[in-house]
């Protein structure tokens, strides 16, 4: 007598049924383990992942209102409007832009409908143009160190991105009649 247990011979058809669902039981672990994290070709890639925010800075301030700057470049295949920022730094950002008065002078207002940003386009944000300007700061800005900005953009999505704080001399546009802080010095 053998020392190994005796095996029943299964029928050709269980074998086969046995072997079938080996079969898919090995695909589908297959399937699963060369699956990618990655979004299907044909779906929507949200605007906070396609854009990005290069020589990013905000102007030095010890109190008030200061702003933000930098290079907007969006990745994708379809534009991407900024509508809201964010920072800890102060109690509120709005989107800006520098238009001229009925005198020619430079006035300062929130941008209507925010910012766009062109497919594989660059949008940038300077003083005396469109710009992101911090509110009711919480802080000083001190020259040489950093704070985020959270980017939020028209489908909900958003981006963090860090910028440097620089001394800027420039700017002292005007605000829109009937706001709330009269002159801006960036």
């Amino acid at each position: 007598m053998s020392a190994y247990p005796r095996t029943r011979l299964r029928s050709p058809r269980a074998a086969r049924r046995l072997g079938a669902a080996t079969a898919l039981s090995v695909l589908a672990v297959f399937a699963t383990a060369c699956s990618s994290s990655e979004p299907a070709p044909d779906a929507p890639v949200a605007g906070g992942d396609r854009i990005t925010m290069s020589d990013q800075w905000i102007k030095a301030a010890d109190s008030g209102m200061s702003a933000a700057f930098g290079n907007l470049r969006n990745t994708g295949d379809a534009p991407v409007t900024l509508v809201a920022a964010t920072s800890p730094a102060s109690d509120r950002v709005e989107i800006h832009e520098v238009v001229p008065d009925s005198t020619g002078a430079k006035t300062m207002r929130p941008k209507a409908g925010g910012i766009t940003i062109p497919a594989h386009g660059e949008v940038t944000l300077r003083p005396g143009a469109e710009h992101l300007m911090f509110m009711d700061l919480r802080q000083p800005l001190r020259t040489g160190t950093e704070t985020s900005l959270t980017l939020t953009f028209d489908d909900g999505s958003s981006t963090v991105v860090r910028a440097q704080v620089r001394d800027f001399a420039g700017g002292n546009e005007n605000y829109a009649p009937g706001t709330e802080h009269p002159t801006h010095g960036g």
